[in-house]
């Protein structure tokens, strides 16, 4: 079948108003791992967004982490500052996960 010119402009049109696709998933650092005395700074908990079971995090075990703040000062002509980690371990049973980052989380 023979396309015609126009029919091609609008198809790419079309695409090129379209948004781009997400390739990180958000989440959200609800605290440090704990017991009923103890807080243990080094590993921090983890929600992420549309991990509700603990069968839905196997896929995020190893995955590196992106905590991306927003700070006074420029730096190398931005605010915006990243601390990256790594998802170690599933905690709990409702999605949470563990991540340990190259600089601690302030609190």
């Amino acid at each position: 079948r023979m396309v015609k010119a126009a029919e091609v402009s609008k198809s790419k049109r079309l695409h090129r108003q379209t948004q781009p696709v997400r390739l990180y998933a958000k989440g959200i650092f609800t605290g440090f791992k704990r017991g009923k005395r103890n807080q243990h700074e080094r590993q921090h908990l983890l929600t992420i967004q549309g991990v509700n079971e603990r069968k839905d995090t196997d896929y995020y075990l190893g995955k590196r982490v992106a905590y991306v703040y927003k700070a006074k000062t420029l730096k190398n002509n931005t605010r915006y500052r990243v601390r990256w980690g790594k998802v170690v371990q599933k905690h709990g049973n409702t999605g949470v996960v563990r991540a340990v980052f190259n600089r601690n989380l302030p609190a």
